[in-house]
């Protein structure tokens, strides 16, 4: 009788959110278009653990019913960033490093290539998860695994009467 192995990882997701958030609006043609995280969350754990799921938010403008949602299902965090996500995201991520398996970095920005190198030298599994259209080639080449972020991925909200118009105009 064969025994069967079980690996268990433990992953970080670490999203750039103003850089995910850009990709998908300059994809869909709709700034009311969002990422979707009860879908996209599974997808990438792909029933691994989920340590820690952060949010890096750049400006003042940050949902707190976004915040509420990622602390409630999975006990995650926005954070907001004084300008960009890239040196909040990336110390965060070195001072995971020794606590998870896998980090996942939600952002196709080429400023993560040194970081998705410095990761790797340090054991970790680096992903990456981004809009392929808008990722810099090298840092999918980079990473151990790409996932791609597609239409599927997010959705439209209408919190605007603009918005509600063009979402039904997208049926």
């Amino acid at each position: 009788m064969e025994k069967e192995i079980w690996v268990n990882q433990s992953v970080a997701i670490l999203c750039d959110g103003n850089n995910i958030e850009r990709s998908i609006h300059e994809l869909s043609g709709n700034t009311s278009t969002m990422i979707n995280f009860d879908k996209i969350i599974p997808k990438l754990l792909s029933s691994r653990g989920l340590n820690r799921l952060i949010y890096f938010r750049e400006g003042k403008n940050i949902s707190s019913k976004l915040a509420e949602r990622l602390y409630n299902k999975y006990y995650g965090s926005v954070v907001p960033c004084h300008k960009s996500a890239d040196i909040p995201l990336s110390i965060k991520a070195t001072q995971l490093a020794p606590k998870v398996d896998t980090i996942i970095i939600m952002s196709g920005d080429s400023d993560y290539v040194d970081l998705v190198s410095h990761l790797k030298s340090e054991g970790v599994r680096v992903e990456i998860a981004a809009v392929k259209e808008t990722t810099a080639r090298v840092l999918i080449e980079e990473a151990d695994y790409f996932h791609p972020i597609t239409k599927e991925d997010w959705f439209a909200y209408s919190s605007h009467k603009k918005a509600k118009e063009h979402y039904h105009d997208e049926k």
